[in-house]
């Protein structure tokens, strides 16, 4: 460790010292994290353990120290608001868990799989497909950690059928606030279990988790129809997610075209299919796109299927385009597409800056919420994707942490902006317009991957009852509150 740190660092017992890095490279990088726009002090060190009881061991010495310290676990520095940083504190490295090779076993006889919280979903998806098996559902984005998508909740276009991806955990191994390493279930421990399943990091750092499986098919259908009406998109949507229980999509998404935006994907449409496209969205200052996917074997059987489907859907005449990829490629399609954006860039990707907001909003709501966020967003013209699907209520388990609407049907809502170093700050002003626009008109939307500062906003975010048990967890679990401390929970 070198030399000139912190008093508290220099009194830590010589096991832990030696995987400390405070050196200025080392812990600048745990300064800075995805969304690029948060600015925070750096960590006094950066933790690299070479297993979960190393990291136990570092917190048990940030308990017993005379000035306790604050501790972050780090993945893959996906978030967006600074959730992962840990000023003055300890960041620690999950990534070099993996440095020992592949945490991840399959049990095809079980239908289970078991993955170090450091493990990125890729290749947790590589590992299952090699059993023919898969998760029920998945996140978007693969290149996220196990322990960070769970401690959120893991949403995608697959949740209306089979829930969040913490809706399909069996077991985790999680290590306290205190240090302990205990391993929980919905049977065992089971309030940790529920409390650290979207809870933020606030109440361990998971080191493993078991997630169910199911066979899965080798070819993905996989569809997008285009819409000029908000309406006929929600009501379409709404249609496919009530089929759950039946023949129907595996998959459903959304998403708005803003301000005449052109499509750009060569690893979908054709030239000729997104000229075509890009002349109908020319007419219209907003357009939407429904994107489906069935799992399926056989050929013939999908055909007819599908079939069926789109005759009761409202899209476009004729603006409806699918192509068969594998599970693979499906499932890690939004990579592929932020490789190619990546490569058109004329902005070196590190002076991007992602300012997102990603909303649940009440089903009741959506066409007045609509109505006011793109009035904002005509105003600004912003560069980035626009998701929006819906989710049903009843897929969620409520004793988990993680919150949502009290509707049946909610909306996910995901301004996923991209920016330059200049101009982020106009789309994180447009954020702050739509937030006030929810308050101001009483849509009673809930922030995913929310980044409140103060302890009130938290309360109002988790409502009573949930506050009150969060609260009773973190004594329990974390009492000199030393985890994640710039999630501001239980912290200034």
């Amino acid at each position: 460790m070198a030399a000139g740190t912190s008093s508290w660092l220099d009194n830590i017992a010589p096991e832990i010292a030696s995987k400390l890095h405070s050196d200025g490279v080392a812990v600048a990088r745990f300064a800075t994290d995805y969304g690029g726009i948060i600015s925070a002090a750096p960590p006094a060190a950066v933790f690299r353990p070479s297993s979960p009881e190393d990291i136990a061991a570092l917190i048990r010495c940030a308990n017993g120290a005379d000035s306790p310290f604050s501790v972050a676990a780090r993945g893959n520095g996906h978030s967006t608001h600074g959730q992962a940083f840990a000023p003055g504190g300890v960041a620690i490295d999950m990534a070099e868990l993996r440095g020992g090779g592949k945490r991840i076993r399959v049990s095809a006889e079980e239908s289970y799989v078991d993955a170090g919280g450091e493990q990125l979903w890729i290749d947790v998806l590589e590992e299952t497909l090699r059993h023919g098996m898969s998760m029920r559902s998945w996140v978007d984005y693969l290149y996220l950690t196990v322990g960070g998508t769970l401690s959120n909740a893991g949403v995608g276009g697959m949740v209306f059928q089979h829930g969040p991806l913490v809706s399909s955990v069996l077991e985790l191994d999680v290590i306290t606030g205190k240090g302990e390493m205990i391993t929980c279930s919905p049977e065992l421990h089971s309030d940790l279990f529920n409390g650290v399943l979207g809870g933020l990091g606030q109440l361990g750092v998971i080191t493993r988790a078991r997630i169910s499986l199911r066979p899965t098919p080798a070819k993905v259908r996989w569809l997008r129809l285009f819409y000029t009406d908000f309406d006929s998109l929600t009501s379409d949507q709404e249609f496919l997610i009530s089929l759950r229980d039946t023949v129907g999509f595996d998959y459903v998404e959304g998403q708005v075209l803003l301000n005449h935006q052109q499509v750009d994907d060569p690893n979908f449409f054709s030239i000729e299919e997104a000229e075509r496209i890009n002349q109908l969205t020319a007419e219209f200052n907003a357009m939407y796109l429904l994107e489906v996917a069935v799992f399926f074997d056989s050929t013939s059987l999908v055909d007819q299927s599908i079939e069926g489907l789109l005759q009761q859907l409202s899209f476009v005449p004729g603006f409806a385009f699918s192509k068969d990829v594998s599970h693979l490629e499906f499932l890690n399609r939004v990579y592929t597409e932020e490789e190619h954006r990546k490569s058109s860039m004329a902005v070196d990707p590190s002076k991007i800056r992602h300012p997102w907001l990603n909303l649940f909003v009440p089903k009741s709501r959506i066409r007045d919420f609509q109505t006011g966020a793109e009035g904002i967003l005509q105003n600004i013209n912003p560069t980035g994707v626009v998701l929006l699907y819906p989710m049903n209520r009843n897929r969620w388990n409520e004793n988990m942490t993680v919150v949502v609407p009290d509707e049946d049907v909610f909306y996910s809502v995901e301004f996923l902006w991209t920016s330059t170093e200049q101009d982020w700050k106009n789309l994180e002003a447009g954020n702050n317009e739509i937030l006030g626009f929810c308050h101001r008109q009483g849509v009673q939307a809930k922030q995913y991957l929310a980044h409140y500062k103060s302890r009130t906003d938290w309360m109002e975010h988790f409502g009573e009852v949930k506050w009150k048990r969060f609260m009773q967890l973190k004594q329990t679990y974390d009492p000199k509150a030393l985890l994640s401390p710039e999630q501001h929970i239980f912290t200034n």
